[in-house]
């Protein structure tokens, strides 16, 4: 086995729609209120890693389709490169789609549908471990189509004969229904304590008459 190195370099990929709707069942907050590099280097710090790079992957929906929340993304993404994060974006359409009640009776809503955004995180992970950038990758969404691409990075261990780690970090409270990270990565839980001490303060959305 290649040896531990003493100083691992990581980088954060975040998936933005993912964590939010985990956040949200896991702690009730109702908005994309995280702070990514605040989050990753919590994360990091706590494992002794040395956290170099933070990416940002997203869903943004039509200006015509949901403007609020166009507005809202494009903000915050922008106030997110000022802190030397890498964004990511791809077109999040919406659809009207049945979902069924507890009730038994269907009613139709609005679903967003993001394309490729779990694809773009797949390339960029194996992209960057074949360029050597980092140790370890740290990403934080629990879609397990990124499973293959995690096992991928690891096949690079044995390629370039040096050691290599894939994490998952994901919201966790009583109350979350999927407490399952990506399938063979190591799990991190964010408890609601650390995640609400990494807020993003900021406001992004849009002013009145805006």
């Amino acid at each position: 086995m290649p040896p531990e190195p003493p100083v691992k370099r990581t980088i954060a990929f975040f998936d933005g729609q993912n964590l939010f709707h985990h956040a949200k069942e896991a702690f009730g907050h109702k908005f994309p209120n995280y702070d990514p590099p605040a989050l990753a280097q919590r994360v990091c710090g706590s494992r002794g890693w040395d956290l170099i790079e933070t990416r940002f992957y997203t869903g943004v929906p039509d200006k015509g389709d949901k403007p609020f929340w166009n507005h809202f993304w494009t903000a915050k993404m922008g106030a997110m490169g000022h802190k030397g994060v890498v964004s990511v974006s791809r077109p999040l359409r919406y659809r009207n789609q049945a979902i069924i009640l507890a009730d038994g009776t269907t009613t139709t809503a609005l679903v967003g549908q993001e394309k490729g955004i779990d694809v773009r995180i797949a390339l960029d992970l194996i992209r960057l471990v074949r360029e050597s950038r980092y140790d370890v990758a740290l990403v934080f969404s629990q879609d397990q189509d990124l499973a293959e691409a995690a096992e991928e990075v690891r096949s690079h261990s044995i390629e370039q004969h040096r050691w290599i780690k894939v994490a998952c970090a994901f919201p966790d409270s009583p109350t979350t229904a999927n407490r399952r990270g990506i399938n063979g990565t190591d799990w991190i839980r964010i408890d609601r304590a650390t995640y609400d001490v990494c807020l993003d303060r900021s406001d992004y959305r849009p002013k009145k008459g805006t």
